[in-house]
């Protein structure tokens, strides 16, 4: 197995996942099969109880494991599906070392980080990376691995150790080392402001933060091989001369990583670069290596640049406070509206904001959220745990369905539209779910049985299930390419209570996914709306550029007026 490793340093938030998923797209498109790790120091075992302000959202695969983002980057660049072993973290490594010294496997040994941690990592590393993940038998060619956080950390320190002991016993041309590190523009301070217009050197590229970041690097034992330099501008050549000279990286290794208009500019950044030539000859695969073909990747770039018209969805969300709380649904809408060649304008709005009470403390914010909805397109319920900001959605909700908006609730969002029909059409007032009002007489949305109330980690329904279409006469169905049913992820701990099924449907709701057992209702939609559907799944987590989500499709084409016409097309086979 030949192994890259992404580290990175001055800061954290450089981008080192999507540095890390374009080296493997350049070498996908090289012709090589590749795998990818993520490595999170952090002592969670996983991030399925860390809040989305902490961490940003929480990935969800196919096995139910609850991951890091990055993960989300490496599936949707690399095409690939991963699994919850693909994702490392401390408390992992720690759970598992724990678990054979309680076992005796150590046969008595004083358990220490070195060897036991460090072993147990590169044994982890070493067995997941020979599992496939492309659909293909064999293992990949190439594992990438990023390593969180920055060079330094205490915490990642075993981990650092554990790879530089990997990269000894795998060789030379079996690993190859790139460090991503900012080269910031700091413009003068003090004194020197006084020369500001007669100084050549007013605002020049810093070099040092690298400089001393690399040299933390070889004082633990590994020597980067690339420079990955994220900057503002393109670089100056004399800062790279610099950064050569001082960081013990020949020139022609350092790639510049600077701002582009859109991410899939990235792998082309980086082939423009020469970076897979570099890449392939420190790992010896130049033989078995063809030029990269990007053709599909260069179109998906252009076409986004030269995109004029958008389309505005208003987010109605709890986290809106970061935006990586939902990255996911975030890409999801942009691979469906690039697919209709719009480009998404996305409306962030704080579900609390729209609630009464917001009329009377923060008057501004809830008449502008209020003015913010009504412009938009369409509305996006996403997905949420607990009760702030849920009275809100449920306005949304009630406004997107009384005014024809296009409408889509995931997951807590379909559950909201649920509560909301129930409430406003069946007339139970009290209606609820009971994650909210325990006591409620109307519980329309309930506890799952199988869940539990005393652990949060690893407890939801989680993971890829299937949904069985109820009648191939609905929207959604036609959507998935007239499917029988779907395969999509989940991630919850309550569901539409199945005992209030038929006075819902007799109310005029329709539920038209259900699961296996034909008792938990997957997919609603509202029969003479444009375009009200809910999902109790996950759909954003299995889009792709160039295969967006059906159900983030259906909303961006109901929003412009298309949905229909494509309905029509695809039912006739023209699509």
């Amino acid at each position: 197995m030949k192994y890259v490793l992404v580290t990175g340093g001055v800061v954290s938030g450089l981008g080192k996942g999507v540095t890390a998923s374009s080296i493997g797209v350049v070498l996908k498109a090289c012709g090589l099969r590749v795998t990818s790790i993520k490595i999170d120091p952090y002592l969670n075992t996983d991030a399925g109880t860390m809040s989305p302000f902490e961490h940003g959202e929480v990935f969800v695969l196919d096995d139910g494991g609850e991951v890091d983002l990055d993960l989300g980057n490496y599936e949707r660049f690399l095409d690939v599906t991963l699994t919850r072993d693909n994702n490392i973290t401390t408390g992992k490594i720690y759970q598992s070392v724990l678990e054979k010294e309680r076992r005796g496997d150590y046969l008595g040994k004083t358990v220490q980080v070195v060897p036991h941690i460090t072993d147990a990592i590169k044994n982890w590393i070493e067995a997941v990376s020979v599992v496939p993940v492309d659909g293909k038998e064999g293992p990949a060619d190439v594992c990438v691995i990023e390593l969180g956080g920055t060079v330094g950390d205490i915490e990642s320190m075993p981990f650092i150790e554990a790879l530089r002991q990997l990269f000894f016993s795998v060789g030379q041309d079996n690993f190859c080392l790139i460090h991503v590190s900012l080269v910031p523009v700091i413009g003068v301070v003090g004194e020197q402001c006084v020369f500001v217009c007669v100084c050549a050197h007013a605002r020049v590229q810093k070099t040092k933060p690298t400089q001393h970041s690399v040299r933390e690097l070889r004082a633990l034992g590994l020597t980067p091989h690339l420079l990955a330099c994220r900057s503002a501008q393109p670089l100056l050549e004399n800062t790279k001369q610099k950064l050569s000279q001082f960081c013990h990286v020949p020139a022609g290794n350092i790639l510049n990583i600077h701002d582009v208009p859109n991410i899939w500019h990235i792998p082309l950044l980086l082939r423009n670069q020469n970076a897979h030539d570099v890449i392939l000859k420190q790992l010896d695969l130049h033989g078995v290596a063809a030029p990269p073909h990007l053709q599909e990747w260069t179109k998906r770039a252009e076409t986004f640049d030269n995109l004029t018209n958008s389309v505005r969805i208003a987010m109605v969300g709890k986290y809106v406070g970061l935006t990586d709380s939902y990255l996911s649904v975030v890409k999801a809408l942009l691979h469906a509206c690039i697919a209709c060649s719009l480009k998404p304008s996305v409306d962030w709005i704080a579900a609390s904001d729209l609630e009464d009470e917001s009329a009377k403390l923060t008057p501004e914010a809830h008449a502008a959220a209020w003015e913010t909805l009504r412009n938009a397109a369409c509305v996006l319920v996403p997905g949420g745990f607990g009760d702030r900001g849920i009275k809100g959605m449920i306005l949304a909700a009630k406004y997107a369905r009384e005014n024809k908006v296009p409408y889509l609730g995931i997951c807590l969002g379909m559950q909201i539209s649920v509560i909301e029909f129930a409430r406003s059409v069946v007339g139970l007032e009290k209606a609820n779910s009971t994650e909210f009002d325990d006591q409620t007489p109307n519980p329309v949305v309930i506890f799952m049985p199988e869940g539990s109330r005393t652990h949060m980690g690893s407890t939801m329904r989680l993971g890829c299930r299937r949904t069985l279409f109820q009648t191939p006469d609905c929207v959604t169905a036609k959507l998935y390419h007239n499917s029988e049913y779907v395969d999509e992820r989940h991630r919850h701990r309550y569901e539409v209570n199945p005992e209030l099924i038929g006075i819902l449907e007799e109310a005029g709701l329709k539920f038209v996914g259900k699961d296996e057992s034909g008792k938990r209702m997957e997919i609603l939609e509202l029969p003479g709306h444009p375009f009200y559907v809910g999902v109790q799944f996950h759909p954003e987590f299995k889009s792709r550029p160039g295969r967006p989500s059906a159900p983030f499709l259906g909303l961006i084409l109901s929003a412009t007026g298309q949905l229909e016409a494509y309905l029509n097309q695809h039912q006739n086979g023209s699509l």
